[in-house]
This record gives structure tokens, sequence and C-alpha cells, in this order.
């Protein structure tokens, strides 16, 4: 096995925010592979998330955003366990980026159990529609509109949308990095994005 050097555990640290020897054991374990060990560490990462998932979140951030010209704001809410962790840098670093996607992607809710039936509905009937104009038998059709499904997922939900900065993650796996690194359960809040002279185009709510 490859020796697992501290500058191998460094690097890996730095690109992923676990602890040291988290990375020292991710690489132990994947041997030597950092690819592995980042994909190792995420798994990690998602089962803790899980674990967290029921605490409760009455404290936080809010998270806000204006653009350049003074025409666009935005503002998110970011909860967690503790006002220790709220005071984290990363911590608040992740609530300013939450708010810059919004700004950017203009999400019309956090997740995809908050897509209105109406709205998903409509969206399934007219993909389901597109499918079978296209000559496709019904049980394929199906799957067509599923696949679809998530991609509207992926453009109509924050949590589910790729991260404007790195295009590889979503705003779910950052949470979930987040939650693995800080060790507390945390939840994406509020959100409401206003355009000068157009009212408010976005609010929702996880909750």
């Amino acid at each position: 096995m490859a020796e697992i050097t501290a500058q191998a555990v460094k690097v890996l640290r730095e690109k992923t925010g676990a602890g040291m020897m988290d990375c020292k054991k991710a690489l132990v374990e994947c041997a030597g592979s950092e690819d592995k060990a980042i994909q190792y560490l995420r798994e990690k990462g998602l089962a803790k998330a899980a674990k967290k998932a029921g605490r409760a979140t009455s404290q936080g951030v809010i998270g806000s955003y204006i653009h350049s010209n003074g025409k666009l704001g935005v503002m998110v809410e970011l909860k967690c366990e503790t006002d220790f962790v709220a005071k984290n840098d990363k911590f608040k670093e992740f609530a300013k980026d939450l708010a810059m996607q919004i700004a950017a992607t203009n999400p019309v809710c956090v997740s995809p159990e908050q897509v209105p039936q109406d709205l998903l509905d409509k969206e399934r009937e007219i993909f389901k529609n597109q499918a079978m104009e296209e000559g496709k038998p019904e049980a394929i059709a199906e799957k067509i509109v599923e696949g679809r499904i998530k991609k509207y997922y992926s453009e109509v939900c924050l949590l589910e949308q790729p991260f404007i900065k790195d295009d590889k993650k979503s705003m779910k796996d950052l949470l979930n990095d987040l939650i693995a690194v800080l060790g507390e359960n945390m939840q994406v809040g509020r959100f409401t994005r206003m355009v000068l002279g157009e009212g408010t185009e976005a609010e929702a709510s996880e909750e």
C-alpha cells in the first residue's frame, strides 16, 4: 500500500474541510486514492447528516446578497443547533453562498417536497405529452417523464440546484458536507428574492 504522506492528508483536508484524522483514515481505507477518499468522506458525511436530521435548529444566521447594481437582493435563513456554529466562518460563508445562488438562479422553493402539487402535475402533463408526441411507448414515456421531473427539480429547487461556483456539486451536497464538518443539524429556512420595481420574486421555506 502506498505511504500516506502528511501533504496528501493536508491537501485532502483543504479540499473537503474534514478533520485531519478523518482524512488520514479515508486515504488509508482508499489505498491513497484522493478521488476515492473524497467519495468516502462524502458518504460518511451523508450518514452523519441523516443521524442529525431530527435535531432542533433554533440558532442560525440570515445570509444576504445585494447585486452590484443595487437592484436585486436576497435574504435567506440558514439554521443550526447552537450559537457557536452560527458564528463559525464556514457556516456564515455558506449562508452567503446560498443567497448568491438564489440571486443567480431564482428558485421556486427550497426542496422537491415544497413544489406545489398543481405545478408539478402541470409539468408532468407537459413532459408526458412531449414524450408521446416523440412517438415513445407509454411505459418508456413514463420513464422519460421521471427523468425530466428530476431535471425540473434541479432547476426550481434550491437544494437540488448545481452550485454556481462548482456545478459538480449540488447545494444539498454542500449542506451535507457542512453538517459533517461542523457536527450539527442544519436547515435552509425561508428565503426572499427581490427585484426593484417587481415586488417579491420568490419566497419559500423548508418548514
